[in-house]
């Protein structure tokens, strides 16, 4: 499966929606996982994740804590929108921090109200690092040459 096809969108907004497994909640206290649970009640906003070199985007439309919608766009059109090289993609899918890559800026809000996104930012954590979880390759236009 490829980055920003049509099936990762679809895999992604299943793993975001199902959440966790129990696996990934042992590897942190629970009150964390009662914070995210507490955030994602009523979450209801979009995000807009892009990969720089293509300028594509994964939309991602919540409501009321549920992923309702997936979609690879061109264009960000969402309530926050964040983007990252394929080198931090590449390190997204393999296992790297995505808490790590947002506070080192290797992956940006480059739109959104800052301050509200970062009310909800374990939970938005969380979520990219499930996202990174899915068996995914660069597409061929962002990845290094060589």
């Amino acid at each position: 499966m490829r980055l920003f096809s049509p099936q990762w969108a679809d895999a992604a907004r299943e793993v975001v929606d199902r959440g966790p497994d129990e696996a990934i909640r042992a590897t942190k206290l629970e009150s964390y996982w009662e914070w995210i649970d507490r955030a994602r009640g009523s979450y209801s906003s979009s995000w807009s994740l892009g990969l720089a070199e293509t300028g594509q985007y994964l939309r991602l439309q919540w409501a009321d804590g549920d992923c309702v919608e997936a979609s690879i766009r061109d264009e960000p059109d969402a309530d926050y929108v964040l983007t990252a090289d394929a080198a931090a993609w590449r390190d997204i899918t393999t296992g790297e921090d995505a808490g790590r890559l947002l506070m080192y800026r290797r992956m940006r809000l480059v739109h959104g109200d800052v301050l509200l996104f970062f009310r909800g930012i374990y939970f938005v954590v969380e979520s990219i690092a499930a996202i990174g979880r899915i068996p995914a390759s660069l597409p061929p236009e962002a990845a290094p040459a060589g």
